[in-house]
């Protein structure tokens, strides 16, 4: 048995009720074989071993009251998962479904992505089974500044710095930044996403979305291809999908799809991305409301899905861009998309594909950008966001946005250049994988016995 497949055993007897966990350490390490045999120095400096074992884990009892002075227990947690490159960085998330196995995999995933970003950042996720959805802004106030309270002593700008994810946007990032003004009387650069009132940076909220374009962007131009009057499919109707669909518009491209976990939207004439945002940023309401404004749009709720498949799939498209959570693409979606002439996946949110699903983009060929390449817009900018505090300089949109375009060509490019040096030009997964992993693992070596 080789070296990888020793060690993702292992993973699978320690860790058999962390799925998530043990998909996302398969995806990477059942690619990197040709460059452990060619590296030796890895098996020898066991560094599979020590990359898929945090380096820290923070596991904390969150008690707060709600507006009926009632006291609430969650449960709170950080995963700070390798700082080789740099201080711990990546998102925090807030949602029923948090528990320590997806924040395994979403840091596992960080290290990677941040290390393909060239920018000087470690991985790491955290995080509670704290729901946002139907709380007052009170109550979300007291819920931050109680998981601050028992968060602050591990973060920090040189040490970990933490940024939104699902259920963390914008008001949620600044009631946890000024709890953790409050407790330690600094004012740094702690927290990503911020306002701009206070450190935040311009393009942040966009850069995942647009990031993920870009990077189908360079994929299709390496094969003579582009965007331009396409119909693209986009799953989610969060930041990322919201601000991907407004890229797919500026590109010359017609995204028609979005989803929230009630339903989906099939509208034929383009996503009316000032609708969506009124919708979900303004309103804060399901996607009913956008079939209400728009008599365009068509509404199908998750009820009316086909039996184990995903509805936005079916829609035929040049181009896929799934945005909403995990293992939202399934092999029959995968092939659905296939069958209906799809050109290009490319990912926006975390492991949205089950490893089915990418078997069959590889098998068929067609360009396939993996998440952590594809997304790695967003915690790129959260990067230039600390680059911008650090320095106390503020830049503009344009700067940003240049900047992240720079980024994600460079992304694309290394994971291209490994995967046609390992012998697998299309296969940017493996390409990805290896570009990110030779990086870590040669800092971790060079560093000693940590």
């Amino acid at each position: 048995m080789d070296y990888s497949s020793r060690i993702i055993a292992d993973i699978e007897k320690r860790f058999a009720d962390q799925a998530e966990f043990i998909q996302a350490c398969k995806e990477v390490l059942e690619t990197l074989q040709p460059a452990l045999d060619a590296n030796p120095q890895y098996e020898a400096n066991r560094i599979l071993e020590r990359i898929t074992e945090p380096e820290r884990t923070v596991m904390f009892r969150v008690s707060w009251t709600n507006d009926k002075g009632e006291i609430m227990v969650n449960r709170g947690y950080r995963v700070q998962f390798n700082s080789a490159l740099g201080p711990y960085k990546g998102g925090l998330r807030f949602h029923p479904s948090v528990n320590l196995g997806i924040l395994k995999f979403l840091g596992f995933e960080q290290i990677f992505k941040n290390a393909l970003s060239g920018l000087s950042i470690g991985g790491a996720k955290g995080g509670s089974d704290f729901d946002p959805k139907g709380r007052s802004d009170a109550e979300i106030m007291r819920f931050c500044q109680a998981f601050m309270a028992k968060l602050y002593p591990f973060i920090g700008m040189r040490t970990d710095v933490p940024a939104g994810d699902i259920g963390v946007g914008g008001r949620e990032v600044g009631y946890l930044f000024g709890a953790y003004k409050h407790l330690t009387n600094r004012y740094e650069g702690v927290l990503t996403g911020k306002n701009l009132l206070f450190g935040g940076s311009l393009a942040r909220t966009e850069a995942t979305g647009y990031g993920c374009v870009y990077f189908a962007l360079n994929m299709l131009a390496a094969r003579g291809l582009d965007l331009k009057d396409k119909v693209c499919a986009v799953s989610g109707a969060g930041n990322v999908a919201i601000y991907c669909c407004e890229k797919l518009w500026q590109c010359g491209a017609k995204p028609v799809t979005v989803t929230d976990s009630t339903g989906m939207i099939y509208d034929p004439e383009g996503i009316d991305v000032a609708i969506l945002k009124q919708v979900k940023e303004v309103e804060h309401a399901r996607l009913t409301r956008y079939a209400e404004l728009r008599p365009s749009a068509k509404y199908t709720p998750v009820e009316e899905y086909p039996a184990g498949r995903h509805a936005v799939w079916d829609v035929p498209c040049f181009a896929a861009f799934p945005c909403a959570t995990q293992n939202e693409v399934n092999e029959k979606d995968a092939e659905a998309l296939l069958a209906n002439g799809c050109q290009c996946v490319s990912e926006g949110a975390n492991m949205p594909s089950t490893p089915e699903a990418i078997a069959a983009y590889l098998k068929a060929g067609i360009c396939y950008g993996p998440a952590k390449a594809a997304n790695a817009g967003g915690v790129s900018v959260s990067q230039l966001e600390m680059a911008q505090n650090a320095n106390m300089v503020h830049w503009t949109f344009e700067e940003v946005d240049n900047k992240l375009k720079d980024i994600m060509k460079n992304i694309y490019t290394r994971a291209a250049t490994t995967a046609k040096a390992y012998g697998e030009p299309n296969n940017l997964l493996m390409g990805a994988n290896i570009s990110a992993f030779c990086e870590v693992a040669d800092a971790m070596i060079a560093q000693g016995m940590y």
